[in-house]
């Protein structure tokens, strides 16, 4: 008996060990307070009226700049949408000296084979979303969009 003991206390510490995984692994599985199912949660899209869109919304216009390949210039115009119109105002007083220098960095690392096509437009408006917001210094940025678009031969 004696020599038997430490075999039976291993196999229940097993066994009570199987059970908690199993457990766990099921509430984690089949929770529908689990972050694993947020996927089937419906989710409210704030819709914003025209108005709204507009006193959330900063234009720049007529932005040139020449692409990596030096042969193409590209002029092109963008609006910024943001979350908030103090997150506007602060977006509009760092456009000029922050705002600007990420968009002529980005562009110049650029090819016209690069922009061309919704995918590139695309890319372009992903890359200036990622690197505007964290120089925010209040809100944040929600949406970019190229309102017009023009690459030329120099």
């Amino acid at each position: 008996m004696k020599k038997m003991l430490p075999w039976l206390i291993t196999i229940l510490l097993s066994i009570t060990l199987i059970a908690v995984v199993g457990v766990v692994v099921y509430q984690t599985m089949f929770d529908d307070n689990s972050t694993a199912n947020s996927e089937n949660k419906k989710v409210e899209v704030e819709v914003l009226s025209a108005d709204e869109r507009v006193e959330v919304t900063s234009v720049l216009n007529d932005f040139r700049r020449n692409l990596k390949d030096p042969e193409f210039v590209v002029i092109i115009n963008f609006a910024f949408q943001l979350d908030s119109k103090k997150a506007k105002e602060s977006f509009d007083k760092i456009l000029e000296i922050e705002v600007k220098p990420i968009l002529s960095r980005t562009l110049a690392d650029m090819t016209a084979d690069e922009l061309n096509g919704s995918q590139g437009e695309d890319l372009l408006e992903s890359k200036l979303l990622n690197l505007i917001n964290p120089i925010l210094p209040k809100g944040k940025l929600v949406k970019v969009e190229i309102t017009n678009f023009l690459i030329s031969r120099i």
